[in-house]
C-alpha cells in the first residue's frame, strides 16, 4: 500500500507547477507524511490513556490536528465534505496558519530533546510548494489512507522513505549528497561493531543513514526499557547544515524509530577544533563528509592545518571528536592517499601518528552514483600509532551503475577477511614504518595484481609519432609514383 501511495503521489506532485524535482518530491511528501504519523501516534497514546483514565495532553490545538484540517470525518468515519478545506482555501490555511504555528514550536519547546523543538525546527526549514489546493487536498486524501500503528507498517515505511531518498541521489546534482550506499554502510558499521551504550556520531549526517542503519543494527540488542532508552534518547548524534538535508535526515531518523533524536541544524566546522573537550567526544564515528573547496577563509582557521578541502577539515574534526580508543570509519576521495600538496602530506601524517589506521577499503568507480570520483573508506582508532595498515581492493566483477549497484554480497568476503586481516589477490598488509617519511604515501599498490606498463618518456613519444609522420609520408610518395 505505502509504495503504490507514493507512486501516486509523485503522479499528483508531477502535475504540481510548484514541484520541479526530486528533491521536491521528498521535501512535499515529507511534511506531509511526517504530520500524519505524528497524528497516529497521539491518537494511540489519547486511547491508551482513556484506557487506563488518565488526561492526554495532545501537541496540536484542536484546529491543526490532521484529523481536523487534512482529513476531517463524520461520527460514522467518512470524509466530512463540510468541513474539508479545498482549493485556494486549503492552500492558504496551510501557508499562513498551520506552518507559522508549527514552526512556533521551537520556541515553546522546553528543550532542544523533544519532539516540540523538533518539529519548530522541521517546519522552519520546510515551505508547502503546492499552489494548486485541489491537487494538495488529493495528496493529503492519498496520505491520510496510510496507518502507522503496526512496528511492521513502521519498518515498511521507513524502507520506502530509504529509497525515496536514494532515488533523490540517484537523481543526480545536488540530490547525490544525501545518499550513501547502503550496503557499504552496513560494511561500516559491521567492522566498527557498535555496542549498545556506546555513543555514534556523524558531523555531516545529510539524510542520517549512518545513524539509522547503526539505529537498525542495535535495536536487536535491546532486552530491557533502560536499553532502549539508551538506544533512543544517549546514542545518535549528528549534525547538518543543508536545510532540506537536516530535515530529510530529521524525518529519516524519527521514522526509524528514534523519536526525538539528538541531530543539529549547525556548520559543523565553524566549530573550533580547540574548544573540542572530552564530554564533546564519540565512541563511534561514521561518515561520508562533503569535499570541495570551502571558500570561507574564517573556518580554515578553526584547523591546525590549513586547507580549503572541505574534506580534510572534516577530518580533523573527526580525529578529535573521537574518544581514546574511539572508532571511525570515514569515506574520502582516493586522491587522498597520494596528493603530494602539504595538507594531504600533514593529515597523513596526524593519522598515522596520533590514530591506529589498520584498514583501507578501496572502492570501486560507481559506488556513488551519480560521481565520478574513486573513494576509499579509512577504519582507525584513536590513541595509538599506526602499525600494520590492511589493504581491500573491492571489485565486484561488473562495471557498477543504476542498474548494478553495489550490494551486500559484494561486500561480503570484506567483512569477514577483515576480521582477520587476512592476505589474499584483493587484500594485503602495508607496514605503516616502511611508508616514507616525507610524505606518507598510502596509495592502493595491489602486490598480487599485474604491473602495468611503465609510462613513455614524452620526448620517446614525440620520436615515435616523428617517426610514423615519415613512414606515413613515404607510402604517399610511393602510391603516388606508382599512379
Amino acid at each position: 500500500m505505502f509504495q503504490q501511495t507514493f507512486k501516486n503521489l509523485d503522479d499528483i506532485m508531477f502535475q504540481e507547477p510548484g514541484c520541479n524535482t526530486e528533491l521536491d518530491y521528498v521535501e512535499q511528501s515529507s511534511w506531509m507524511l511526517f504530520l500524519k504519523y505524528l497524528d497516529d501516534q497521539e491518537q494511540e497514546r489519547a486511547v491508551e490513556a482513556q484506557l487506563t483514565d488518565t488526561a492526554y495532553n495532545f501537541l496540536f490545538h484542536e484546529r491543526f490536528r490532521w484529523s481536523e484540517w487534512a482529513a476531517p470525518k463524520t461520527a460514522e468515519g467518512k470524509p466530512d465534505l463540510d468541513r474539508t478545506r479545498i482549493g485556494g482555501d486549503l492552500v492558504e490555511f496551510v501557508n499562513n496558519a498551520l506552518m507559522p504555528y508549527l514552526r512556533g514550536f521551537s520556541q515553546s519547546a522546553t528543550a532542544p530533546d523533544t519532539i516540540e523543538y523538533k518539529i519548530g525546527e522541521i517546519f522552519t526549514e520546510v515551505r508547502n510548494k503546492f499552489q494548486n489546493g485541489y491537487m494538495l487536498r488529493d495528496a493529503l486524501g492519498l496520505i491520510d489512507q496510510l496507518t502507522f500503528g503496526s512496528q511492521e507498517q513502521k519498518h515498511e515505511l521507513s524502507d520506502l522513505y530509504e529509497t525515496r531518498i536514494k532515488n533523490m541521489g540517484n537523481g543526480g546534482r545536488n540530490g547525490g549528497q544525501y545518499y550513501t550506499p547502503r550496503p557499504l554502510i552496513r560494511a561500516m558499521i559491521a567492522v566498527t561493531d557498535p555496542q549498545l551504550g556506546e555513543t555514534i556520531y556523524d558531523g555531516a549526517a545529510g539524510s542520517a543513514g549512518f545513524l539509522c542503519e547503526a539505529f537498525d543494527h542495535l535495536r536487536p540488542r535491546v532486552k530491557t526499557p533502560d536499553d532502549l532508552q539508551t538506544l533512543e534518547r544517549r546514542t545518535f548524534y549528528g549534525k547538518e547544515q543543508a536545510p532540506l538535508a537536516y530535515v530529510i535526515g530529521l524525518m529519516n531518523m524519527i521514522l526509524h524509530g528514534i523519536p526525538a533524536p539528538n541531530y543539529l541544524r549547525t556548520d559543523t566546522l565553524a566549530d573550533r577544533i580547540a574548544d573540542i573537550e572530552e564530554r564533546d567526544r564519540y565512541n563511534i564515528i561514521l561518515a561520508n563528509p562533503p569535499f570541495g573547496t570551502n571558500k570561507n577563509k574564517q573556518l580554515q582557521q578553526n584547523f591546525p592545518i590549513k586547507s580549503s578541502e572541505s574534506a580534510y577539515m572534516f577530518m580533523q574534526h573527526f580525529i578529535e571528536s573521537l574518544k581514546a580508543g574511539g572508532r571511525a570509519a570515514i569515506v574520502i576521495k582516493n586522491t587522498f592517499l597520494s596528493n603530494t600538496d602539504n595538507a594531504s602530506v600533514a593529515l597523513r601524517k596526524l593519522l598515522l601518528t596520533d590514530c591506529h589506521l589498520h584498514t583501507i577499503l578501496d572502492c570501486p568507480g560507481g559506488t556513488f552514483l551519480g560521481a565520478g570520483v574513486k573513494t576509499v573508506v579509512l577504519f582507525f582508532e584513536r590513541g595509538r600509532k599506526s602499525r600494520d595498515i590492511w589493504y581491500y581492493q573491492l571489485n565486484p566483477g561488473r562495471n557498477m551503475g543504476k542498474t548494478n549497484p553495489l550490494n551486500d554480497a559484494d561486500l561480503a568476503e570484506f567483512v569477514a577477511l577483515q576480521k582477520t586481516f587476512a592476505v589474499g589477490d584483493k587484500s594485503w598488509i602495508v607496514n605503516a614504518l616502511t611508508l616514507d617519511p616525507a610524505t606518507f604515501d598510502l596509495s592502493v599498490k595491489n602486490p598480487s595484481a599485474p604491473e602495468e606498463a611503465p609510462l613513455r618518456d614524452p620526448a620517446q613519444i614525440i620520436a615515435d609519432m616523428l617517426d610514423r609522420d615519415a613512414e606515413t609520408a613515404g607510402i604517399l610518395d610511393t602510391i603516388r609514383g606508382m599512379l
